[in-house]
């Protein structure tokens, strides 16, 4: 319960106009220089004077003194311009109607009880999947990155992952799910609870309030989770629940559901770029902390990845369904696995590996056309933006 009784010692309070009552005890000397000094520790010191212009050589991504709050000129444009890409990929799930999976739902013959595993299983694991990432940016990417731009993509990113969150609530209400049962699995599931356990040391590391980087060790601690984040969260446990639920769209079937997960699907590519070219980035302008030692244990962390995921795979669907199984994903995420490494200079873990789904590619693109069976326009563009061409 919110009291205003303060027990500590009395200090010196300022009068803050139109603040009367015990309001005004809130503003206290001490807790305004209690408050400055813990911002002062969040962010980064302003290299020169005020008077001091800041130029493009004053930037970097992390560890850097310049003053965040000028945004220009920009040193990194590809960061705003994958913010503007952003913006214009602007969308809301109520848009998307849920009245043909509702019935197909209610409908006792409609699905395969291993169809309705494979749903409640892909909502168990994204409804905190999404939750954890948003958390993962506001509480701790966010303060570590030292960029003016990349931090504006940042911020668009997390309101991203709130609408994906919104998504799957939505998802799960619209059909009368047990929120309890869906909500939950991630502690009830052992296949979802296992990514999510694999994850969150990450996260904690980026999220603990005392952790600064500046040092080899805390940079490459921010690193690695960069790179969990980005290339295993986003870019490999997120596949899997994609494909399923795509694949039903494909057959007709969870259409309002699979569109949904189509602009997700389209929002976790972007996502999962931006956060390669930042830690590709963050590899050049600190390139002691690519070490040989350091690599092994990124492609340790991503074999790993590919286990749990495979696993999560084979409880989705032990028995093979919407002709797909379990070792076909195997291959799958073996090809996802090879194509993250890559991208951030790592050689490939499985050699040869092949995608044994290549309309996942077309997917992501998302051009104008009607999407799953004529539901609707989907030029993934608003406003401005917005071409009727």
């Amino acid at each position: 319960m919110l009291t205003f009784e303060d027990e500590t010692p009395k200090a010196e309070t300022r009068s803050i106009p139109g603040l009367d009552g015990p309001l005004q005890g809130l503003f206290k000397e001490s807790h305004v220089v209690e408050a400055a000094s813990d911002a002062a520790a969040e962010e980064p010191a302003i290299a020169g004077s005020a008077n001091r212009r800041i130029s493009v050589e004053d930037k970097q991504i992390i560890n850097c003194n310049a003053d965040v709050n000028q945004l220009v000129p920009f040193k990194y444009k590809w960061a705003w311009d994958k913010y503007l890409g952003a913006c214009a990929n602007h969308w809301m799930p109520q848009e998307i109607s849920m009245s043909r999976d509702i019935a197909l739902w209610r409908d006792p013959n409609g699905l395969t009880e291993d169809e309705r595993r494979l749903v409640k299983r892909n909502l168990g694991f994204f409804v905190t999947a999404d939750s954890l990432a948003a958390n993962n940016i506001v509480l701790g990417t966010y303060r570590h990155i030292t960029n003016p731009e990349c931090r504006q993509y940042l911020l668009r990113q997390a309101f991203e992952e709130a609408i994906h969150t919104h998504a799957y609530q939505y998802i799960v209400e619209s059909l009368g799910l047990d929120e309890g049962e869906i909500f939950n699995a991630y502690h009830e599931v052992s296949s979802i609870r296992d990514k999510d356990e694999f994850l969150i040391p990450f996260i904690d590391t980026l999220t603990n309030p005392h952790f600064k980087t500046g040092t080899l060790e805390t940079d490459q601690q921010l690193l690695r989770s960069l790179i969990v984040f980005a290339c295993i969260m986003e870019g490999l446990f997120f596949y899997v629940g994609f494909t399923q639920i795509l694949a039903l769209g494909r057959q007709n079937k969870m259409t309002g559901s699979a569109e949904q997960y189509q602009y997700i699907l389209r929002d976790e590519s972007m996502h999962c770029n931006f956060g390669i070219d930042v830690i590709n980035q963050i590899k050049m302008e600190n390139p002691h902390l690519w070490t040989k030692t350091f690599r092994e244990e990124i492609a340790a962390l991503m074999q790993k990845a590919v286990a749990l995921e495979y696993r999560y795979a084979e409880d989705t669907m032990p028995r093979g369904v919407l002709g797909m199984n379990a070792p076909m994903f195997k291959e799958y995420l073996r090809y996802i696995a090879n194509r993250r490494c890559q991208q951030i200079g790592l050689d490939a873990l499985y050699p040869n590996a092949n995608n044994p789904f290549p309309w996942m590619s077309e997917m992501m693109d998302l051009k104008k056309e009607k999407n799953f069976f004529e539901t609707r326009v989907t030029e993934y563009q608003t406003g401005g933006a917005l071409s009727w061409d």
